[in-house]
Protein backbone atom coordinates (compact mmCIF):
# COMPACT_ATOMS: atom_id res chain seq x y z
CA UNK A 1 0.00 0.00 0.00
CA UNK A 2 3.05 2.30 1.04
CA UNK A 3 4.26 1.69 -2.80
CA UNK A 4 0.84 2.43 -4.47
CA UNK A 5 0.48 5.61 -2.21
CA UNK A 6 3.98 6.67 -3.17
CA UNK A 7 3.96 6.32 -6.45
CA UNK A 8 0.68 8.59 -6.65
CA UNK A 9 2.39 11.26 -4.89
CA UNK A 10 5.19 10.99 -7.49
CA UNK A 11 2.24 11.02 -10.31
CA UNK A 12 0.39 13.41 -8.57
CA UNK A 13 3.75 15.89 -8.39
CA UNK A 14 4.64 15.46 -12.18
CA UNK A 15 1.21 16.48 -12.83
CA UNK A 16 1.29 19.94 -10.76
CA UNK A 17 4.96 20.57 -12.52
CA UNK A 18 3.52 20.09 -16.22
CA UNK A 19 0.80 22.24 -15.12
CA UNK A 20 2.55 24.64 -14.43
CA UNK A 21 5.51 24.74 -17.22
CA UNK A 22 2.43 24.25 -19.45
CA UNK A 23 1.25 27.74 -18.08
CA UNK A 24 4.21 29.40 -18.15
CA UNK A 25 4.65 28.62 -22.16
CA UNK A 26 1.26 30.11 -22.50
CA UNK A 27 2.15 33.24 -21.06
CA UNK A 28 5.50 33.41 -22.66
CA UNK A 29 3.34 33.28 -26.02
CA UNK A 30 0.75 35.93 -24.73
CA UNK A 31 0.93 39.02 -27.08
CA UNK A 32 0.18 43.03 -27.28
CA UNK A 33 -3.18 42.05 -28.68
CA UNK A 34 -4.44 39.90 -26.13
CA UNK A 35 -3.21 41.61 -23.54
CA UNK A 36 -5.25 44.67 -24.51
CA UNK A 37 -7.30 43.22 -26.82
CA UNK A 38 -11.78 44.08 -26.37
CA UNK A 39 -12.92 41.08 -23.85
CA UNK A 40 -11.58 38.32 -21.99
CA UNK A 41 -8.06 36.91 -23.76
CA UNK A 42 -7.84 33.08 -24.66
CA UNK A 43 -4.66 33.66 -23.21
CA UNK A 44 -5.62 34.59 -19.54
CA UNK A 45 -8.26 31.49 -19.55
CA UNK A 46 -6.24 29.16 -20.46
CA UNK A 47 -3.42 30.90 -17.97
CA UNK A 48 -5.72 30.60 -15.63
CA UNK A 49 -6.76 26.70 -16.80
CA UNK A 50 -3.62 25.73 -16.03
CA UNK A 51 -2.63 27.24 -12.87
CA UNK A 52 -5.73 25.87 -11.46
CA UNK A 53 -5.10 22.56 -13.02
CA UNK A 54 -1.93 22.87 -10.45
CA UNK A 55 -3.48 23.65 -7.52
CA UNK A 56 -5.83 20.65 -8.28
CA UNK A 57 -3.04 18.34 -8.45
CA UNK A 58 -0.87 20.23 -5.57
CA UNK A 59 -3.86 19.36 -3.30
CA UNK A 60 -4.31 15.63 -4.67
CA UNK A 61 -0.39 15.11 -3.61
CA UNK A 62 -1.38 16.33 -0.29
CA UNK A 63 -3.91 14.15 0.24
CA UNK A 64 -2.13 11.42 -0.96
CA UNK A 65 1.35 12.21 1.15
CA UNK A 66 -1.32 12.22 4.56
CA UNK A 67 -2.75 9.13 3.46
CA UNK A 68 0.82 7.51 3.01
CA UNK A 69 1.53 9.13 6.61
CA UNK A 70 -0.92 7.30 8.17
CA UNK A 71 -0.74 4.11 6.57
CA UNK A 72 2.97 4.31 7.38
CA UNK A 73 2.07 5.29 11.14
CA UNK A 74 -0.14 2.53 11.61
CA UNK A 75 2.55 -0.30 10.52
CA UNK A 76 4.98 1.48 12.40
CA UNK A 77 2.82 1.01 16.19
Amino acid sequence: MQTFLFVLIILAAIGAVVSVVRGVVVMLRTNREDLVGPGVSQSGLRQNKMMWRRVQFQALAVVFVILFLLVARGHAG
